[in-house]
């Protein structure tokens, strides 16, 4: 049993990269398929689907990489927010990653969105990662 869903899914996907695999497949849940969703938007990953005709259901993930350089898009996933210690953050003081090149991914009342559509909307929630 994993207690930390979210960090396991950044792991398997950090892992996966470290190791230049194509493809990752992650134990599926609803936050895991937002969370892919919003990679594959901003362009970190090259592909995903969700195979929910198993009864845990999976998602495949195709991992991005420069066709010359073979480096991958993604080079930091960091787990901000764990079940020990919860990060919450208001309007006024969502995170920049990267001075705005990354992506910080925010749990919102209004469902899952990046740093800056949140900063859009003007709402505040709990950051659960970086990425960059």
């Amino acid at each position: 049993m994993v207690t930390d869903p979210i960090a396991d899914y950044l792991t398997r996907i950090r892992n996966a990269v470290m190791a230049n695999h194509r493809i990752v497949e992650v134990p599926a849940s609803r936050v895991k398929k937002e969370m892919t969703k919003i990679l594959f938007e901003k362009g970190y990953i090259l592909n995903y689907k969700f195979e929910d005709e198993l009864k845990p259901g999976v998602i495949k993930i195709a991992l991005k990489y420069h066709p010359v350089t073979k480096l991958s898009a993604i080079t930091t996933l960091t787990r901000v927010s764990k079940p020990g210690l919860r990060k919450y953050v208001d309007a006024e003081h969502l995170p920049r990653v990267l001075n705005g090149l990354g992506v910080a991914i925010i749990s919102t009342s209004q469902g899952m969105m990046t740093d800056k559509e949140a900063k859009v909307k003007k709402i505040g929630g709990e950051v659960l990662c970086y990425i960059s």
